[in-house]
Parts: C-alpha cells; sequence; structure tokens
C-alpha cells in the first residue's frame, strides 16, 4: 500500500510541487545537503533516520532530478555522495521560507535550537525567502549561509550546483 497519493499529474502547481518536496525527511535531506554533508552515513547520523526512510529520500531525489551521486574515494574504495543539481538548488528559497516562518511563529526548545538565513553578501539575517531584507539582493545558494546554532557558532555557506560540478 503506498503512504500517499500520487499528484504528480493534478492541475494545481502546489500539489505537484509537494508531491516532490511534501514529505519532511526530503526536506531534511534537502538541508543535509545544502549543508555540504551529501554521504549516506554523515546524513544518517545526523538525521538519526533509518537506512530504509533514507534510502527511499535519496533515491526519489535523484529520481525527480534535484540531487545526483557523485564519486569519491574514502581511502580505499570509491563511494558515491549525493550532491545538488540545479533543479535542487532552486528549492532554497522554500527551505529559507520554512525556516523564517518557523523561526516567526515556533518555539524552540531551546536557545540553540534556531537557525537563521543570512544574506553572506552583506552579512545580514533576512526575513525574506527569496531577497535580502537589508540590502535587497535576490537570495542564491551561492549568497546565501544558513546559521544552525546546533552546527557552528558561525553561518555556513551553502553548498551550490557549480560547486559540486553539476550545474546545468
Amino acid at each position: 500500500m503506498p503512504l500517499r497519493s500520487d499528484w504528480s499529474r493534478r492541475n494545481c502547481s502546489m500539489a505537484r510541487g509537494l508531491d516532490v518536496l511534501g514529505d519532511p525527511w526530503t526536506i531534511l535531506v534537502l538541508r543535509e545537503v545544502f549543508f555540504g554533508n551529501g554521504r549516506f552515513d554523515a546524513m544518517k547520523a545526523r538525521l538519526e533516520a533509518a537506512d530504509s526512510v533514507l534510502t527511499k529520500r535519496l533515491a526519489g531525489l535523484v529520481d525527480d532530478g534535484l540531487l545526483t551521486k557523485q564519486a569519491y574515494d574514502d581511502g580505499g574504495r570509491t563511494r558515491q555522495e549525493y550532491v545538488l543539481t540545479s533543479k535542487g538548488e532552486d528549492v532554497l528559497p522554500v527551505l529559507n521560507a520554512v525556516t523564517i516562518w518557523s523561526e516567526k511563529h515556533l518555539p524552540a526548545p531551546s536557545e540553540k535550537a534556531h537557525m537563521f538565513v543570512v544574506h553572506s553578501d552583506c552579512g545580514q539575517r533576512t526575513t525574506s525567502a527569496d531577497t535580502c531584507t537589508s540590502c535587497g539582493l535576490q537570495l542564491t545558494a551561492a549568497n546565501t549561509s544558513w546559521h544552525s546554532q546546533t552546527r557552528s557558532a558561525t553561518p555556513l555557506a551553502l553548498a551550490t550546483a557549480s560547486h559540486n560540478g553539476t550545474a546545468a
């Protein structure tokens, strides 16, 4: 039995988008890849996800063209890590919007449980998902950082499709 309906052919753009992005695990996997954490074991540890859950979400993101696999040598054998495509990079405003909305409307369980969207060019936090509210420039993966206080004392630059060699 499928977990949910297939919305990929609906006459509604939002429904079709939710068909790809509507699962919380999918959004969290994308968060990890934007943070540059595209190796299976590292993602599994960070997300505390079961192998089957992570495998299914990664396969779906590859099938949908948001991620691609890239070979790397772990010192003894060649393995695969997941990297953004330009289609995957275009999801950034959605993740920014979820983060900004959550910071505005949901209580954090601790002082360290905050994450902020920062425009790297001007160094300011923004309250818009796609445009810096301080300087007005468009936010892209190349000029945006996320400041997750559980990860780092300073904002972390995001991975980009071109940085991974997968620009379209």
